[in-house]
């Protein structure tokens, strides 16, 4: 499975990927997903976000005898020259978990089902988990929509292009009710199980940070940039760099991590002063105040230069299921539990009322959203027996 996804909107050049939602690339991961399912006699599903789901058993039947599914996986896209790990590893370890509880003639008492949430890493439209976020009424059908890429693409055209009806796109409480549990492996994103003194591979995840992005826009006026006097510039570009600076001094104030990365320039030509800069800001912490906080540091900022700040995206601190989180450490052999300052669909579904839990798998770089983002073959294989014994304790047969 590895193998078949390894050339897949990669880089050749860099090694890092490019995997947008409803792109070429994207269809083409998608066919790997509903192959992968169908050699396993799943059956396939897609919700009305496009989401894909691949179920070992009858969800409906299920659901109506009040035993709704176990679910597990992740998301196939990723990130500008993203890894190779992020999102494809927990779709490949739910594969490779499935054929270990049938190769150990396991016979779930509940139905088992893996996805495919679509547009994760929100790269393509700016709103990471769109999949799951208009899914669980998150965020609207409409917004949605309206969204555009860089190119001025936007998401109800994207739709169209790959074969989708626009119309059709929102939220899907029926596919969310046949989910009881979700449980979603990934590769660590940071390096606390790397620098642990006790090798330990696999973590359970506590909670997510909370989270968002905004959207900076600075004006000036568009002129020569080299026959117009300094004192006669308006340039779009000192907001912005200030507002890039103020965003990691408010980060390092009040605690959080703070990163302008995304940035586009208008007219964008080296000898000409800008007269809009737009970037993307994502702020992140332990604590939600401390996050607002930094906001507001970068805002009064921005407005200093008559600029603007919006809030595209905002997801609070995130719990997962503390009995589930429980269960799992313990079933586990008592593995560590730790936090995470990164988004995951499972946070969305969480706070869509959904037991939900996560695993993750050692990364000894630390890096990610990166080609150098890394995790060992062995540490992959103990990510997966711990997602089987995961699913064996919790689509088992009740005692």
């Amino acid at each position: 499975m590895w193998r078949d996804l390894t050339p897949i909107g990669r880089d050749g050049g860099t090694n890092g990927y490019h995997r947008f939602a409803w792109t070429r690339e994207d269809h083409t991961l998608r066919e790997w997903f509903v192959a992968q399912a169908e050699a396993r006699g799943l059956d396939v599903t897609v919700d009305r976000v496009g989401n894909q789901w691949a179920w070992w058993g009858d969800p409906d039947a299920a659901l109506a005898a009040g035993r709704p599914g176990i679910v597990t996986g992740s998301h196939l896209d990723s990130v500008p020259d993203g890894g190779a790990f992020d999102g494809p590893l927990g779709v490949v370890s739910a594969f490779a978990a499935l054929d270990a509880l049938r190769d150990r003639g396991f016979e779930p008492d509940r139905p088992i089902g893996v996805v495919n949430f679509i547009d994760e890493e929100g790269a393509r439209f700016g709103v990471a988990c769109a999949g799951s976020r208009v899914l669980t009424g998150a965020m609207t059908a409409d917004r949605a929509r309206s969204l555009t890429d860089g190119d001025g693409v936007s998401m109800a055209e994207a739709l169209r292009s790959a074969g989708r009806d626009p119309d059709s796109l929102g939220p899907d409480s029926e596919t969310v009710r046949r989910v009881g549990t979700f449980v979603e492996l990934h590769v660590e994103q940071g390096r606390h199980l790397s620098d642990l003194e006790v090798d330990t591979p696999v973590a359970v995840g506590s909670d997510i940070w909370p989270h968002g992005r905004w959207r900076i826009r600075t004006l000036g006026e568009a002129n020569h940039a080299g026959t117009t006097r300094l004192e006669d510039r308006d340039d779009a570009m000192l907001g912005f760099a200030a507002a890039v600076i103020a965003a990691r001094r408010a980060a390092a104030t009040h605690g959080c991590v703070a990163t302008i990365g995304k940035v586009a320039v208008t007219p964008g030509g080296v000898n000409a002063i800008a007269s809009e800069v737009t970037g993307w800001l994502d702020a992140r912490g332990s604590d939600e105040a401390a996050v607002r906080r930094v906001v507001a540091d970068v805002t009064e900022v921005v407005n200093d230069f008559e600029g603007l700040v919006i809030e595209d995206s905002w997801t609070g601190t995130t719990p997962f299921d503390p009995a589930l989180v429980r269960r799992l450490s313990t079933r586990l052999g008592g593995i560590p539990v730790i936090g995470t300052g990164a988004g995951h669909d499972a946070g969305i579904l969480a706070n869509a009322g959904v037991p939900t839990a996560m695993l993750f798998v050692r990364n000894p770089t630390g890096i990610s959203h990166s080609p150098e983002e890394f995790a060992t073959s062995q540490d992959c294989l103990a990510g997966v027996e711990a997602l089987t014994t995961v699913l064996t304790d919790l689509a088992g047969v009740p005692a």
